[in-house]
């Protein structure tokens, strides 16, 4: 897709934050490339040319802004949020599965030959899979170098790089520095701690409203593998090379970022670990543009002047948020998180790790549950049926939920297991894949808040909200959430398949 060369320049010239990841600047005349965003004077036109990734900037030659970061920005809403094959293939390179399973890996995970797909992606984004991962890498390193005291050589293995001479090399070329350089710079940005334990920040766009998004993730806490306090957040998760345990902080947050705490059992995981918490805070929504499209329905415009910036919360694994929607059918949300609360403590396991964490399991994995007897589960065997045929599903592969998927093809064929209707397979792909245009009509909080505004023929009203009908989703869900407000002690009641997510 080409860019619009005039609209990317007068976004650099107003200095213009929204469009900090959707395209990078870069400038001939001294062979660096920027964010759109960085304060440095603005260069002349006929200096400058315009890519959407900073691995087609990297690749043409140029080094990345030392004093803008622009590798550090939010990733683009339009590759978040898009279905198409390149998108889905960006969405893996950021999980670092190139870094485990090669191109080949990433092309078998898509139904694709690998020549074929870097002729798609290099096409859609100005650089091949390969390119994009090493980038990825890069930017793995840097947050190492500047936020942690491990050593380069750990440094370098922890993000995915094959030598400690490839590390060093990659380094001077993307940063015109040296990994000294860079850890000399950062200074007191650095933060030691116990072994395995990494800080860094997550770059979000504003406006943010973290308050809404902690209160959701605090309402739809389970037991054992999520904890919360004022203001922060953490949960376990499963990666490639072990558990891990990541924090968050939503309350004391400097504009633009997350802090957060990563307890890894391999320092390899963090890139995965970043990019799952990433879809956990919905980091790369472009905020502005849908405030504005849902600010145009008179009824929704209050909601967004009340809560600019509401995200969608992501989820960091397919298989929990598929099993836990099953568990919601037809209960309340307090019933489902005591559902699933169980589910935890007899099939998850241990987790193992060392330090001062409230979480002390993992979700089971689908291959557990689908092993399990349906009749020794404590809900209506018809519920019990459907969720161990899911599990089954998603253990054989026959549905995918790893943001890889064909977003229609993941419906049809959840649609297509017993016991799974509309509303349990549109709120899985909502939160799973990151559909943006999700609308419930069934779920009782819908139809609750509809009944507060007042509003008539939502269904119909909601045709006006695409392709943010997600957004608007939780716009509504806000109104009879906000009686949930602050803690996990709530009661509500249901006869839908669906209440409240």
């Amino acid at each position: 897709m080409d860019l619009d060369q005039d609209a990317c320049y007068r976004a650099v010239k107003g200095r213009d934050r929204r469009f900090d990841g959707m395209f990078y600047t870069a400038v001939r005349t001294t062979g660096i490339y920027c964010r759109p965003s960085c304060p440095a004077i603005t260069p002349r036109r006929r200096n400058v040319s315009f890519f959407r990734t900073a691995a087609g900037a990297q690749g043409a030659g140029f080094r990345a802004c030392r004093r803008c970061l622009p590798d550090a920005t939010p990733g683009s809403p339009e590759w978040d949020v898009a279905a198409d094959v390149a998108s889905r293939a960006m969405r893996l390179v950021s999980d670092g599965l190139v870094e485990r399973e090669g191109v080949e890996g990433l092309a078998s995970a898509l139904g694709y030959s690998s020549r074929q797909l870097n002729r798609v992606v290099t096409q859609e984004y100005g650089a091949g899979p390969l390119a994009l991962a090493r980038s990825r890498r890069a930017q793995t390193a840097r947050v190492l170098i500047e936020t942690t005291g491990l050593t380069f050589a750990d440094v370098a293995f922890a993000a995915g790089f094959a030598s400690v001479r490839q590390f060093n090399d990659t380094v001077r070329e993307v940063y015109a520095a040296t990994p000294t350089q860079l850890r000399h710079g950062a200074g007191s940005r650095r933060t030691t701690g116990r072994p395995g334990t990494i800080h860094t920040r997550i770059a979000v766009r504003e406006p943010f409203a973290a308050a809404d998004l902690h209160s959701f993730l605090v309402i739809h806490a389970v037991r054992g593998i999520e904890a919360f306090g004022p203001g922060w957040y953490e949960r376990s998760l499963r990666l490639p090379h072990g558990p891990a345990i990541v924090r968050v902080d939503l309350d004391q947050r400097p504009p633009g970022q997350v802090p957060c705490v990563f307890t890894l059992t391999d320092a390899r995981d963090l890139a995965p670990a970043m990019e799952r918490t990433r879809r956990l805070l919905d980091a790369d929504c472009d905020p502005v543009t849908v405030d504005e499209a849902l600010a145009e329905d008179p009824v929704l415009s209050g909601l967004v002047v009340d809560r600019p910036g509401l995200r969608v919360p992501g989820q960091l694994d397919g298989v929990e948020v598929a099993v836990q929607t099953v568990l919601g059918q037809q209960v309340s949300l307090a019933s489902a998180r005591t559902a699933a609360g169980r589910l935890v403590e007899e099939h998850g396991e241990p987790l193992g790790l060392e330090g001062d964490h409230q979480v002390t399991r993992l979700f089971p994995t689908a291959a557990r549950l689908a092993a399990v007897d349906p009749e020794s589960l404590p809900m209506p065997r018809s519920r019990a049926r459907a969720l161990t045929g899911l599990a089954d599903a998603l253990a054989t592969g026959a549905v995918r939920l790893d943001r890889s998927a064909d977003r229609a093809e993941t419906r049809a064929a959840l649609l297509a297991l017993p016991g799974i209707g509309p509303w349990t397979a549109d709120y899985v792909a909502m939160r799973a894949l990151g559909d943006p245009d999700v609308f419930l009509p069934t779920d009782i909080g819908v139809r609750n808040a509809a009944t507060r505004l007042r509003l008539e023929d939502v269904v119909g009203r909601s045709e006006a909200w695409r392709p943010w009908r997600s957004y608007a989703l939780l716009r509504l869900w806000s109104v009879v959430l906000d009686e949930m407000r602050p803690g996990p002690r709530f009661s509500t009641s249901s006869t839908d398949e669906g209440d409240l997510g």
